[in-house]
């Protein structure tokens, strides 16, 4: 007699499954990966190399210790050491980056259960330890290899003072992480999963049109502001992770209207000069409530009996 095993809702029939959705999320981060590695050299390719051997082997040395079935078949391991790696500066030290790639895969990751249970995006704040334990390493910007400029450090586009055309900015000739300065590579990636229906458009259409308002609003650029930084790269990969935002239609709308708020404000009245990171991570908090909130009533149910 064949066992039934149950599991949580909700319970969708698909015929995809874990290894072809982040198959689909490695090709859709080649182009910015690519690009990464022509505007910064080898040191883009080392790191991404890096990140995503630390993750992989850190994720099958803690399934092991902790006894749970392997999981590096998943690829979602591969996933998240390209996502660190596109959020890094191409300056950083090898052994930080492995560091961040650890805290990502065993701290945010593993110990609290794996895939699908952790609360925040384990990339994410794996990126935001490493801002607060390293921040001049985090924040030295290496110049693209195609501006011709031939310096230690180079100006992003959201630093004080410096001023990119939008061509620079749609095509990444100007400092900044290694993943977020090529806007037409996201831009290709985000239409590639849109395509094949990994990710739906809604939440990064409303986090990107909400900070271009309230950028318009503020007195700001709103082209500049969305191009700049890790916008586009937060709004389309990681706000977008299943595990981390709302599965609700109207949960997704407030989710990536408060992304695109707090990216705003933190730009533009915080110390840091980029509010991505710390936006979704908040966001990532608030999930569970938002889905609380915006989940539908059974029909017969009373709402005081919500």
């Amino acid at each position: 007699m064949a066992k039934l095993f149950t599991s949580s809702s909700p319970h969708l029939g698909s015929t995809a499954s874990t290894r072809k959705i982040m198959l689909d999320v490695i090709i859709s981060l080649l182009p910015a990966a690519a690009a990464s590695i022509v505007f910064f050299g080898y040191r883009a390719a080392m790191l991404i190399g890096i990140c995503v051997l630390t993750c992989v082997v850190s994720e099958y040395f803690s399934r092991i210790i902790m006894k749970r079935e392997q999981t590096i078949g998943d690829l979602s391991a591969v996933v998240t050491g390209l996502l660190l790696a596109l959020n890094l500066p191409a300056t950083l030290h090898p052994l930080m980056a492995a560091f961040g790639s650890i805290v990502a895969i065993v701290v945010v990751k593993q110990m609290f259960g794996g895939i699908g249970m952790n609360f925040v995006n384990p990339a994410l704040a794996a990126r935001i330890v490493l801002m607060v334990s390293f921040p001049a390493a985090m924040t030295n910007w290496m110049p693209s290899k195609l501006s011709g400029v031939d310096a230690v450090t180079s100006a992003t586009p959201l630093a004080e003072g410096t001023s990119f055309s939008y061509l620079e900015l749609l095509l990444g000739n100007h400092g900044g992480s290694m993943g977020e300065t090529c806007a037409v590579a996201l831009i290709l990636g985000g239409l590639y999963l849109i395509l094949r229906k990994v990710i739906a458009p809604t939440i990064p259409v409303v986090y990107i049109g909400t900070a271009a308002v309230l950028s318009l609003l503020l007195g700001l650029d709103p082209l500049e502001q969305v191009l700049s930084g890790g916008l586009l790269l937060g709004a389309i990969f990681m706000a977008t992770d299943y595990t981390t935002s709302p599965i609700t239609k109207w949960g997704k709308v407030i989710y990536a209207v408060g992304c695109g708020v707090l990216t705003i404000l933190i730009r533009t009245f915080a110390e840091v000069p980029e509010g991505v990171s710390f936006s979704i991570l908040i966001m990532n908090i608030l999930t569970p409530l938002i889905e609380n909130t915006t989940t539908p009533r059974a029909f017969g149910e009373s709402k005081e009996g919500k």
